[in-house]
């Protein structure tokens, strides 16, 4: 009985792991979402704007763990909610945000300009209610060039729809040296997790969070601009860890000793 419980253990820790790697791995890239990057470096050479209408090199203002967020500041969809939860998680947590971290908005729509960035960068600096750094949360803009390298080297999917866009939301935390350490996938962020993203970061470390289990429970549903819960998937692992279990339980059931 010790057997099967620690089986079952076993495959319930292993199941969304092997789920998870066989979305990145075994699979094809999805057309719209994020394929997570981790423990890969970010290219040196990619450039970006910032609202004074300088280039800058990215990897220059990697001076301490930086979470990227990737959106397109005239977005009518999930960039709002999404820039929302990240000035309250801001707000909520105690990590002082330009000391002990920083968060660098990069539209990757090359077609907006400063006047965008620095619109947006005012509107949700003002939703913070307590004294910080500005500069620990800045906002860019950027050209098609680099704004592909960027969105490549993250796996940042998108897809165009008329004069928008269709794609999902994530925090992209990366380390001094470039390297990718951890997503924190949604439009809602506990502060909690990003403590967690920030320390490992600081750390060097990687790993999936509570958030990417949950991202593969929930999929972006691009013509609702949000996220549904996807019955199908988890009905599919929750079948195949009964059927698993069921299956060692026979097998490892002892077997009655036949008395003559």
């Amino acid at each position: 009985m010790k057997n099967i419980i620690l089986s079952s253990l076993i495959l319930l820790i292993i199941i969304p792991a092997l789920a998870q790697r066989g979305d990145q791995g075994y699979t094809p890239e999805p057309e719209i979402g994020i394929v997570e990057r981790l423990d890969e470096y970010l290219p040196d050479d990619i450039y970006i704007i910032n609202t004074e209408g300088q280039r800058e090199n990215l990897m220059s203002l990697l001076d301490k763990p930086t979470a990227i967020a990737i959106v397109y500041y005239r977005c009518p969809g999930i960039c709002s909610p999404f820039m929302n939860s990240v000035a309250e998680v801001v707000q909520s947590s105690k990590m002082v945000i330009g000391e002990e971290y920083q968060i660098l908005n990069i539209s990757f729509d090359p077609t907006e300009g400063t006047t965008l960035s620095k619109g947006n960068q005012s509107s949700y600096h003002m939703l913070i209610d307590k004294e910080f750094d500005p500069e620990g949360w800045r906002f860019f803009t950027t050209d098609s060039l680099n704004s592909r390298k960027l969105t490549d080297a993250v796996g940042f999917k998108y897809k165009r729809q008329g004069l928008d866009f269709l794609h999902t939301s994530a925090l992209i935390f990366v380390s001094e040296e470039g390297k990718i350490t951890r997503y924190l996938h949604g439009t809602y962020f506990l502060p909690m997790d990003l403590k967690l993203a920030v320390v490992e970061t600081s750390q060097g470390k990687s790993g999936p969070s509570m958030s990417r289990l949950l991202s593969y429970c929930y999929s972006y549903d691009p013509a609702g601009q949000g996220y549904v819960f996807n019955v199908t998937r988890v009905a599919g692992i929750l079948i195949l860890f009964f059927a698993v279990v069921i299956f060692l339980f026979l097998v490892l059931k002892p077997r009655k000793k036949v008395t003559n």
